[in-house]
């Protein structure tokens, strides 16, 4: 299955040198990680309050227990491992085919499997800071704090992931902006373009390949000259990699 797709991809990727990937929460789901708005994802069970609502900076700074309540249980997944996609996308950097992750997840998986150029778009659970002293603090100690994680001077921890109602750190949109509109190849794999100001981020791609490998449908029209509609583990599995 997807053998016509998968050489299809094979010769792009072959004929590349600066590939970007662009990845959203498909990319993790095959670690077991669960979304927001696929058909079983969390915007679709049923809550006190939306998910949009509790992961909004008003929300936290006026209910900061039910926050992090939510926070620990569905977006703190710190036991996940990457996937084939991860690790493949790691092989082809180590190989000097890709130039950089650009991702919209906060999980911090293409580090696990080896990643080391990522823009994180929305941040990681993995970073934590004390907002009254900036002192530092590892997703453990947020996950195993009881009720709201406090500094030792006394201040509130907060994850440094992007809330509603917040804007984008203005450096690693740079970094992926830069990334995206020199690479030759863009891939877009496991998000449905849904989420701005990220997904806006692919316009700036000037290259010669652009492909999709998303489940669904994305929501913003992309003329790619390639569409998988696949898991991205499955797919990314079948590459092989060879070094500039």
């Amino acid at each position: 299955m997807y053998e016509n797709e998968i050489s299809r991809l094979q010769a792009i990727i072959d004929d590349s040198s600066r590939i970007v990937f662009f990845g959203g929460a498909g990319v993790s789901t095959e670690s077991g990680i669960p979304d927001f708005r696929s058909a079983d994802g969390i915007y679709h069970q049923e809550y006190r309050y939306s998910p949009e609502e509790v992961v909004s900076h008003s929300f936290f700074m006026r209910y900061p227990a039910a926050f992090y309540e939510f926070y620990r249980e569905k977006m703190m997944c710190l036991d996940a491992k990457p996937n084939p996609a991860h690790f493949k996308l790691a092989e082809l950097e180590k190989a000097g085919k890709l130039t950089a992750v650009v991702t919209q997840n906060i999980d911090g998986l293409h580090q696990a499997a080896g990643s080391r150029r990522v823009f994180e778009l929305h941040g990681s659970i993995h970073r934590n800071y004390c907002m009254k002293c900036g002192k530092f603090y590892d997703a453990e100690y947020v996950k195993n704090a009881d009720g709201v994680p406090r500094c030792e001077c006394g201040g509130t921890v907060r994850p440094d992931v992007v809330l509603y109602e917040e804007g984008l750190d203005s450096d690693t949109i740079q970094g992926a902006v830069k990334a995206i509109s020199t690479a030759d190849t863009l891939i877009i794999g496991g998000t449905s373009l849904v989420v701005y100001p990220a997904a806006g981020f692919i316009d700036y791609f000037r290259g010669k390949h652009l492909v999709v490998i998303n489940k669904s449908e994305t929501a913003k029209e992309v003329r790619a000259e390639l569409t998988i509609a696949a898991p991205i583990g499955e797919i990314m599995d079948k590459i092989t990699v060879g070094i500039l």
